[in-house]
């Protein structure tokens, strides 16, 4: 086990926009603000172990059944992937290391995405599901479904303060660890790590 001892610190706040539409400095301000009153509460800790960049936690913890809707407009929850092993990512097409990463993503559903694991790529965006549908278009998402939370409770809900924000689950729906922050969700370190959750019969 690749155990180390940090010191608690508190994830860093998102970069706003110098332009753009004024709900997206309001939504990133306000980002802000939960991010600096979540303090020490969202920290890594010193029992958490390092592994693929995501932060594991000794033993699983329950996590809130946030509801969201997928593409069609359908009312989802997180109960409704249970049985999967899910990596869940919140994020925003206003952010620009979720717009870096979700090409990696998409590329991490094409390989390991079907009946026992998947990529839950949430979008926390007010502007509604077409901006998301452009977002895919541009950048040539393939993979992903589309799912949207246009009241970004997930955020709070999941203790998320800061975009992106992932979030392993197990099979059961409980948090195996989580990363605040973007990666390269494709790389072989990442693909090996998930693979051997994936084979555990409890998933983690």
């Amino acid at each position: 086990m690749n155990r180390q001892t940090r010191t608690p610190h508190t994830p860093a706040a998102p970069k706003c926009p110098e332009l753009g539409k004024p709900w997206r400095l309001l939504t990133c301000g306000l980002l802000a603000l939960l991010l600096q009153a979540a303090g020490p509460a969202t920290a890594q800790t010193a029992d958490a172990d390092t592994r693929a960049g995501l932060t594991i936690w000794p033993m699983p913890k329950p996590v809130a059944q946030v509801e969201f809707s997928d593409g069609e407009g359908r009312r989802r929850t997180l109960g409704d992937f249970e049985g999967k092993i899910v990596l869940l990512n919140l994020w925003a097409t206003w952010c620009g290391p979720c717009r870096e990463e979700m090409p990696t993503l998409d590329r991490l559903q094409a390989q390991l995405g079907g009946e026992d694991f998947q990529v839950l790529a949430l979008s926390v965006d007010p502007d509604g599901v077409q901006v998301v549908q452009d977002f895919y278009a541009e950048v040539g998402i393939q993979h992903l479904e589309l799912y949207i939370d246009e009241s970004a409770r997930a955020i709070s809900s999941l203790g998320a303060f800061g975009l992106p924000a992932t979030l392993l689950l197990d099979r059961h729906g409980r948090e195996l660890g989580r990363k605040l922050g973007a990666a390269e969700w494709d790389s072989p370190e990442v693909i090996e790590y998930l693979q051997a959750v994936i084979a555990t019969p409890q998933g983690g």
